[in-house]
């Protein structure tokens, strides 16, 4: 009862009609391109692969890197009963006729059944826990293929079962091999084409495919097509041609997963760890893969009190400005301002003095007592509220030298308590100074 995954797929990749990504998919290992740091000879995914002794896994990475591809290869070599379907489009039901086919088959060989779940992020915690208990006895062997970190999208029972094997982007070399490959299979390729691509043109192609092989060979397909031969029937590829295909470079980029995080985490200690050409190339990634500039403002804006606050006060002011500046004549434009923004952030003092007071101070309101104002700083706008002793002592710092008194404005359970601790950066430096002035006059 061995069922075959990929049957439909074989026969749409053996037509010549399909698309060049999909007839030019690799069968075995030896094909592969890329990803030696887990398919390299002598690695244990390999070694698995080609000893036929497949346990539960997922496959992570960004598409067009080969997670479907090495499910394939896998469905090639297993002597196992193997079934595939997409998370885009299955349901419960359709889990429960999968395990239903996996229980026969074991009863009837003895043998699990490998189930590759092409996008398993899609399944919601309810399906994935469908899986857990067929998984845990053996029933079958899952294999997951996502472009999201497994350790948000899947569930952690599952996970626990499961290898976690990452896919990075393919090298540009990895991508001048698979189009060479392509341009010159005749059986799966474009081999039967007369093509003469310039090497920039194919570097064109390489470098806006931003390590997608997927992409790539389909800039590369559609460019042959549509450039008609000359004289000599040849198909002359040029730089300029590759260009009209690839309008814009594929980034990598999701507004509410990982990478979206990534990247602002890039921008953030980028800018605390005062390097400005990093945190420009950072805030230009993100601009240009599409992120709202209003969130990157934000991150600015709250970057100036976190990361610098009193150390730089004008930072806090130029971080609102370039937030106002965008709003006022949007794109492409106000982009120069928040990148102003980000370059005067990276480049200033910086303190955290702030926000340690600010959580020091949250902490203390979570675990002390929260005693009333005290009398003598409460205002008194009635004559009652002075019966009962409200502003009773209170001293107008303005009538003392230097505008300072000593008084205690502290709930008594909190008394001397010293929250904000200037840091010796920036303008942080004088207030500091003065601090300690206050302070000793205050302890006297």
């Amino acid at each position: 009862m061995q069922i075959d995954l990929f049957e439909d797929k074989i026969k749409e990749r053996r037509d010549k009609e399909a698309p060049l990504a999909e007839r030019i998919r690799p069968v075995t290992l030896d094909e592969f391109v890329g990803q030696d740091h887990i398919l390299k000879k002598g690695k244990v995914l390999r070694n698995a692969i080609e000893a036929d002794e497949i346990q539960s896994l997922i496959f992570w990475g960004p598409p067009g890197t080969g997670k479907t591809t090495l499910a394939r290869i896998i469905a090639k070599k297993t002597n196992a009963n193997f079934i595939s379907f997409s998370a885009v489009l299955a349901g419960v039901k359709d889990i429960r006729e999968v395990i239903e086919q996996a229980r026969d088959y074991w009863r009837l060989k003895n043998k699990p059944t490998i189930l590759f779940v092409d996008e398993i992020h899609r399944f919601n915690k309810a399906q994935q826990d469908a899986f857990l208990p067929h998984v845990e006895d053996g029933t079958i062997i899952l294999i997951g293929a996502t472009t999201e970190n497994p350790s948000f999208e899947v569930i952690s029972p599952l996970l626990s079962r499961t290898g976690v094997f990452v896919l990075n982007l393919l090298k540009e070399e990895n991508l001048e091999i698979i189009l060479r490959r392509a341009i010159s299979d005749k059986e799966k390729g474009l081999g039967n084409y007369r093509i003469n691509i310039d090497p920039p043109a194919l570097m064109h192609i390489v470098l806006m495919a931003n390590g997608d092989a997927r992409r790539a060979l389909n800039a590369l397909e559609m460019t042959v097509l549509t450039t008609a031969p000359d004289i000599d029937d040849i198909r002359h590829i040029t730089l300029e041609m590759t260009e009209e295909v690839f309008q814009r470079k594929s980034l990598i980029y999701d507004k509410d997963k990982e990478e979206h995080y990534n990247l602002i985490s890039a921008l953030h200690k980028s800018m605390r760890g005062s390097d400005p050409d990093a945190a420009l190339y950072w805030l230009g990634r993100m601009l240009e893969a599409g992120e709202d500039p209003l969130y990157i403002a934000r991150r600015l804006i709250r970057f100036a009190s976190e990361d610098i606050g009193n150390a730089d006060p004008l930072a806090l002011q130029i971080a609102l400005s370039a937030m106002q500046a965008y709003q006022f004549v949007g794109s492409p434009e106000g982009d120069l301002a928040l990148a102003q923004s980000a370059l005067y952030l990276a480049c200033a003092p910086k303190s955290n003095a702030i926000y340690v007071a600010y959580s020091k101070v949250k902490d203390d309101i979570q675990k002390k007592e929260a005693l009333p104002v005290p009398l003598h700083i409460r205002n008194a706008p009635t004559s009652l509220m002075k019966e009962l002793g409200y502003a009773k002592g209170y001293k107008y710092p303005h009538n003392f030298p230097e505008g300072y008194v000593k008084e205690e404005y502290l709930p008594e359970n909190l008394k001397d308590r010293i929250y904000y601790q200037p840091a010796d950066q920036g303008f942080e430096i004088e207030i500091k100074k003065r601090l300690e002035k206050w302070r000793k006059k205050k302890k006297e």
